[in-house]
């Protein structure tokens, strides 16, 4: 069930599920959908909180925002508003990036952090390219470098809703409002993240193309005693094409299984 909610007056849909423990997902610029697998497999046990970031599909989009830095700040207000303690936040890509960035600010209310091919940091030189030029290519492209099997990805959008067309499009225009200039990174982010003091988790989809796995061990190696763990046949959005085993290294992770 997707529902409405209002954190100092903006207004955001979420999908709220479950009860126990809260795990609060932050998914990727691609979005997320009320019937994607690992929301189901993230429920068993745990009260699931996924919202649709600030811009985002359904979501409101404040003037004021466009860093993710206004989004890590959103989300620290929504952990203070709905009394949210001993949360476990997942990210995914963006998402990714947008935990972390909650994460250097404070964990207070943060019991555990998983990362799964997140974006954020620049790893290589200034002539070097980190992160594929997700903007410079046409969809079919994009799917190739991100999916291990594209056709997971694919959407026919002349069949579509109009609505679902709709959020689409703003999801586009919401990841490169954010994410346009620095290209898909926050330049101060990588020197903060030895400020994160919470047991961390990176899981990398090994068939990512958008990515190195060079990147992604650089980035767990910058945040002290993160443990990697590797997703075969996976690509840029593991949740999406390994969605049970996504939900069983996180809840291995966390002590829950």
């Amino acid at each position: 069930m997707v529902q409405t909610i209002s954190i100092r007056g903006i207004r955001i849909e979420v999908i709220e599920r479950g009860e126990g423990p809260p795990l609060l997902f932050l998914h990727p610029g691609i979005g997320i959908e009320p019937g994607a697998p690992v929301l189901a497999r993230l429920t068993a046990g745990m009260r699931l909180i996924a919202p649709t970031h600030p811009g985002f599909g359904g979501s409101e989009a404040p003037k004021s925002f466009d860093t993710v830095d206004d989004l890590a700040y959103f989300y620290l207000d929504l952990l203070d508003e709905l009394d949210l303690k001993s949360v476990v936040i997942a990210g995914v890509s963006f998402g990714g990036w947008v935990a972390a960035e909650i994460a250097i600010k404070s964990t207070a209310r943060v019991s555990h952090l998983i990362l799964a091919n997140a974006v954020g940091i620049k790893v290589g030189g200034r002539e070097q390219r980190d992160i594929a030029d997700i903007f410079a290519m046409t969809e079919p492209d994009f799917l190739k470098i991100a999916y291990c099997d594209p056709n997971i990805g694919k959407r026919d959008y002349k069949a579509m809703p109009e609505d679902e067309v709709r959020r689409a499009a703003r999801n586009r225009e919401a990841i490169a409002r954010y994410a346009w200039s620095p290209y898909m990174h926050d330049p101060k982010l990588k020197g903060r993240l030895h400020r994160i003091r919470v047991p961390t988790l990176f899981l990398w989809g090994m068939d990512d193309r958008i990515l190195s796995e060079d990147y992604g061990r650089a980035y767990c190696a910058a945040i002290p005693g993160a443990r990697f763990e590797p997703i075969n046949r996976a690509g840029h959005f593991p949740h999406e094409e390994r969605p049970d085993e996504f939900a069983e290294k996180i809840f291995a992770f966390i002590g829950r299984k």
